[in-house]
């Protein structure tokens, strides 16, 4: 997991050239005033969606194996709860359609904010359950966030 602004992406280029493309799409964007909906970025397996949602009190988590998320604030904050998946226990298993499984985290939660300007770099082995209210009370939070489905290979 890497926890960063926009303006340093740079700095995890060289983690991967499919992850460099991911923030360079990130960059040429005019992300406050696109629209909510699925874009492609290089073919049908590489993309981004741009969400405008209300935050929650609490999520499952959730990992994948084909992607690593690239989860960037927009507008707004919200939490992200983030473990190792291997300290889970499985809820809802894997499926490969949607490429995502849900879990439960029985031990203590460590939560990030995510801020605008920021972004959350989620490997296969990072659980994170996203969307969380930006404090511990039913206070929902509007946000535009937008995640870059970024292919593992």
């Amino acid at each position: 997991m890497i926890k960063d602004k926009l303006e340093n992406a740079n700095n995890y280029y060289g983690i991967s050239e499919n992850l460099k493309m991911g923030f360079e799409w990130l960059k040429s964007q005019d992300l406050n005033n696109i629209e909510p909906n699925k874009y492609y970025i290089d073919g049908n397996i590489f993309y981004a969606n741009i969400q405008e949602y209300e935050t929650k009190a609490d999520a499952k988590y959730e990992s994948h194996k084909k992607y690593i998320d690239i989860q960037y604030m927009i507008k707004g904050n919200e939490r992200v709860g983030v473990c190792d998946k291997n300290s889970c226990k499985l809820c809802i298993p894997y499926d490969e359609a949607t490429d995502i499984d849900f879990m439960e985290n029985p031990n203590e939660e460590e939560f990030l904010m995510l801020n605008s300007g920021e972004f959350i770099v989620l490997f296969p082995n990072d659980a994170h359950k996203p969307s969380i209210n930006p404090s511990n009370t039913d206070t929902k939070n509007i946000v535009k966030k937008v995640v870059v489905k970024v292919p593992i290979s």
